[in-house]
């Protein structure tokens, strides 16, 4: 089946979307740090099955196609781009729908999953944190100039936002998730954790170089009933 590339209106901003199949177990796809539905999930909305799931990527606010509004990064981004996808997902007509989240994505589905129980059917996250330590801080800023980042994950971005958005929004991005930090526990969605009732699948790449396994263990023992 065809993919669909779509904008929608939601909490004052025109959202960019793509979707996919036809099956009754709806899907969104929630991409991280400077990334879209298209440069995170490719691979996710060609072969995902169409037939057991209708497949939705979206673009945060700020990222890939959701532009204009530039990115930015209050103190409640992470709730702000949960109830962006949330309602998103209802403007689409989905009463409940499934959360497959990367990274930041992952933090975003974290939030929604605890905030909207009656909405989330099923949650899987990956490469996710529920906190900031000063030891991720000091890994943050070693992604800080995009110049020094591999061509192969830099090249992408660099295509899709041209390179001075890029390297700005990047920036941006340090500092925005960095201010967790200063708080006493570094806390992001800590709190929200044991309020997630749906099945919860935690996935977390051995090697991953920006998020410590501990963040995984600590998100897998506070939501009860997890894998």
């Amino acid at each position: 089946t065809s993919i669909t590339s779509a904008k929608i209106q939601v909490n004052g901003v025109h959202l960019h979307y793509q979707q996919t199949g036809e099956g009754n177990h709806a899907v969104l796809l929630l991409p991280g740090m400077l990334g879209s539905g298209q440069t995170d999930f490719g691979p996710q909305l060609k072969s995902m099955n169409k037939k057991l799931f209708t497949i939705v990527a979206w673009d945060p606010r700020g990222y890939g196609q959701s532009i204009p509004p530039s990115r930015d990064f209050p103190p409640d981004f992470f709730e702000r781009d949960a109830k962006d996808a949330v309602d998103l997902m209802q403007a689409l007509k989905f009463k409940k729908f499934s959360l497959l989240g990367w990274s930041d994505g992952g933090i975003t589905a974290l939030i929604a999953a605890a905030k909207y129980p009656t909405l989330i059917h099923k949650l899987v996250v990956w490469g996710a944190n529920a906190s900031v330590t000063q030891e991720d801080v000091r890994i943050y800023n070693g992604i800080r100039d995009v110049s020094k980042w591999s061509e192969k994950v830099k090249k992408p971005l660099e295509e899709m936002y041209g390179h001075k958005y890029f390297a700005k929004t990047c920036e941006a991005w340090v500092d925005g998730i960095s201010h967790f930090a200063e708080k006493s526990d570094g806390n992001i969605c800590q709190e929200l954790l044991p309020d997630i009732k749906c099945p919860t699948f935690i996935i977390h790449g051995e090697k991953d170089p920006l998020v410590p396994r501990a963040h995984a263990e600590y998100i897998h023992k506070h939501i009860k009933g997890s894998r």
